[in-house]
């Protein structure tokens, strides 16, 4: 039976401020996915500093192909699984696919989110065009974290699961897309499946905290899928997913060594990136 370990409760709670502080003074950011209060202690105990419920449960929980068919009320039960598990950890929770297609939907679901599931702040997919949704929820008080590059809720007008931000034109889209959501009010800013050169481009010229995921090793921070990394999702291995579990000794140490490997920079190593 799940209970929390009794020292857990002397933990002091990561916050925006501290996650800033961390890209200021050049320190990543170790993060991972979890959707239950048991993998949600171990994340937190073992070291993580931010936990996404990602609608990456459509895939790895429910059995999807994509992320589309997960609801709003899938992410808030699976949030408040997780947040009872969470003592240290930062926490962010996806919007679902078309749950912020206009700014009043956004800020309805983003306060279920935050209300009822415990989110310190939201995830939505998208580009520039997403800045007058990222700024309506900024102005009430909602956090969001803004989601570029390889978007999983388009995969199906994506064409697939691709590398983003190839080109000259593509990758300053990209950056002055970065640059809008930024101004917009977006905390954090999360890229998936983008070029290594691309992604350091956007850390220099972007003030606040920037995770990768396939963006190579010069973010703020990663983040992995965590069935991904523990080697536990069926199929074949993402090229930028190291699996942790080979050698650990259990799940716990599997993570720890994520955590070592994303401060110390050995992950991502070069296998993990694309040009």
């Amino acid at each position: 039976m799940y209970t929390q370990p009794e020292n857990r409760n002397q933990t002091e709670k990561l916050t925006l401020t501290a996650l800033a502080k961390m890209k200021a003074a050049g320190g990543k950011i170790a993060c991972l996915t979890a959707y239950d209060a048991s993998f949600a202690a171990l994340l937190d105990t073992a070291g993580v500093d931010l936990v996404l419920v990602g609608d990456s449960l459509g895939n790895v929980i429910q059995g999807h192909a994509t992320t589309v068919p997960v609801t709003m009320d899938d992410m808030v039960y699976h949030s408040r699984l997780v947040q009872r598990g969470l003592q240290r950890a930062f926490f962010v929770v996806d919007m679902p696919f078309l749950s912020y297609s206009t700014p009043e939907l956004a800020l309805a679901n983003a306060a279920r989110l935050m209300q009822e599931g415990g989110a310190q702040m939201v995830k939505l997919e998208g580009s520039g065009h997403q800045a007058e949704i990222v700024s309506y929820l900024n102005q009430n008080g909602v956090p969001v974290c803004a989601h570029l590059g390889l978007r999983p809720q388009n995969v199906h007008k994506l064409g697939g699961f691709k590398v983003q931000g190839r080109g000259e034109a593509a990758g300053r889209q990209m950056l002055e897309d970065a640059l809008l959501l930024e101004q917009a009010g977006a905390d954090i800013i999360l890229l998936e499946l983008v070029p290594q050169a691309l992604a350091a481009e956007i850390t220099r010229k972007i003030k606040v905290p920037v995770i990768g995921i396939g963006a190579g090793p010069d973010v703020d921070g990663q983040i992995l899928v965590l069935y991904d990394m523990l080697d536990i999702t069926p199929g074949r291995r993402p090229k930028f997913v190291r699996n942790f579990m080979a050698g650990a000794a259990s799940p716990r140490a599997a993570v720890e060594s994520y955590v070592n490997a994303v401060r110390d920079g050995s992950y991502p190593a070069p296998e993990h990136c694309f040009d």
